[in-house]
C-alpha cells in the first residue's frame, strides 16, 4: 500500500509527540528519603541503634519497605550533643524529604538547619519550652512529632521509688544541665520531691568527660539513692551510672527501661520502641503529603514499671511485695 506525504507527516508527527510520554512512563517514580538523627550510637556501621530498628519497623508496618519504596540516611551522636549541628547540616544538605530527630538538642539543631524540610520529633521533652512548636495542638512551622512531657510522671516515678524505699530522704539527680529541654523534667522531680518529703541534690553532666566528677561528687554527697534523668549524654552512656549505682550500693531509678535491662534497679517511663514507632506514622502521613502544621504534637499515655530483682538483691534491698505487684515486668 502506498502511503501519501501527508499522512506520512502525520505519522511522524505522532511519534515524536509519544516518545517522550513513553519515555516518562518507563522512568521509576522517585524513592522518597528519610532522614534520622539519633542520639546513641549505630549497632554496626551499616545498622542503626534499636531505637531506629523500632522506627523502621513501624514504617514498614505503614508499607514502608527500605530500598523499594523508601530509603534512609542514618546519623548517630553517640552520646555527645555537640555533634548535632553538623549532622543535622549534612541531612539538610542532602535534601531529604523528611527528617526525624530523636532527643531536644537534635530537634533544636535541625529547627536551626531549616524551615522547610519537615521534621518529625522524637524523645523530645518540652517542645513548646524548647521554642521548637508554638503549641502542642498547633505546631506550625515544619515541625510536629511526639513530647516525652507527661503531666505527673515525674512524681510517679518518685512516689514508686519512695514506696520501694520507705527512708528515702535524700537523692542525688544525674542529668545533662546543658541540655535545655531536660530544665522542666528536672523541675517536675525537683517539685515531686518536695511534696514527699525528699531533698534533691542536682548533680550535672554535660558530656563523656563529666561523668568521673559528677560520681565524686554524688560520693561525698552521700544521698540514699540516685535518680537519673535521660537524654542524649546519660543514655549513651548508661553503663557508667549503672555500674557505679552497683559499685556504691547506691539504689536508683531511671526514665527509660533499657536502664534495668541493663542492671539498673528501676525504672518508670514511656516503651520508647513504642515512642520511635508512632513517630513512623507521623512521617507516613508526611510522605502522603500532610503538612507538619497540621499534625497535632502527641503527649505519651502508656508507661511501664520495670523492676530488677536481682540488682535489689545484690542491693541488699527489699522491695515490697506492694510495689512488686504494681511492675509491668520484673527481672529475677
Amino acid at each position: 500500500m502506498k502511503i501519501r506525504p501527508t499522512a506520512l507527516v502525520v505519522i511522524l508527527a505522532v511519534s515524536l509527540l509519544a516518545a517522550p510520554l513513553d519515555a516518562r512512563a518507563q522512568q521509576p517514580a522517585k524513592i522518597p528519603r528519610v532522614g534520622i538523627l539519633l542520639s546513641g550510637f549505630a549497632a554496626s556501621p551499616s545498622e542503626p541503634a534499636p531505637l531506629g530498628r523500632a522506627f523502621v519497623e513501624g514504617l514498614r508496618n505503614l508499607g514502608w519497605v527500605e530500598g523499594r519504596n523508601v530509603t534512609f540516611e542514618w546519623r548517630h551522636a553517640e552520646g555527645k550533643t555537640d555533634r548535632y549541628p553538623a549532622l543535622a547540616a549534612e541531612l539538610v544538605a542532602l535534601k531529604v524529604d523528611v527528617i526525624v530527630a530523636a532527643s531536644t538538642p537534635g530537634a533544636v539543631a535541625l529547627r536551626q538547619a531549616t524551615n522547610t524540610i519537615p521534621v518529625v520529633m522524637v524523645a523530645v521533652s518540652d517542645p513548646v519550652g524548647s521554642g521548637l512548636v508554638e503549641s502542642l495542638a498547633r505546631p506550625s512551622g515544619n515541625m510536629t512529632g511526639l513530647s516525652l512531657l507527661a503531666p505527673a510522671l515525674s512524681a510517679k516515678r518518685l512516689d514508686l521509688f519512695k514506696q520501694a524505699m520507705p527512708k528515702l530522704a535524700r537523692a542525688a539527680v544525674l542529668w545533662n544541665t546543658a541540655n535545655a529541654g531536660m530544665r522542666l523534667r528536672f523541675t517536675q522531680t525537683e517539685a515531686a520531691a518536695r511534696t514527699l518529703g525528699v531533698r534533691i541534690e542536682s548533680v550535672g553532666v554535660q558530656g563523656p568527660d563529666d561523668f568521673e566528677n559528677a560520681f565524686a561528687t554524688i560520693v561525698k554527697l552521700r544521698p540514699d539513692a540516685l535518680i537519673v534523668l535521660a537524654d542524649t549524654v546519660t543514655v549513651g552512656h548508661r553503663r557508667r551510672s549503672i555500674d557505679f549505682a552497683g559499685a556504691n550500693r547506691l539504689p536508683a531509678i531511671y526514665e527509660m527501661r533499657e536502664f534495668a535491662d541493663d542492671g539498673g534497679l528501676m525504672s518508670y517511663g514511656i516503651s520508647m520502641p513504642d515512642h520511635f514507632r508512632q513517630a513512623a506514622t507521623y512521617v507516613d502521613k508526611i510522605l502522603k503529603g500532610a503538612r507538619p502544621a497540621d499534625l497535632p504534637v502527641e503527649q505519651p499515655t502508656k508507661f511501664e514499671f520495670v523492676v530488677n530483682l536481682k540488682t535489689a538483691k545484690a542491693l541488699g534491698l527489699t522491695v515490697p511485695q506492694s510495689v512488686l505487684l504494681r511492675a509491668d515486668q520484673v527481672i529475677e
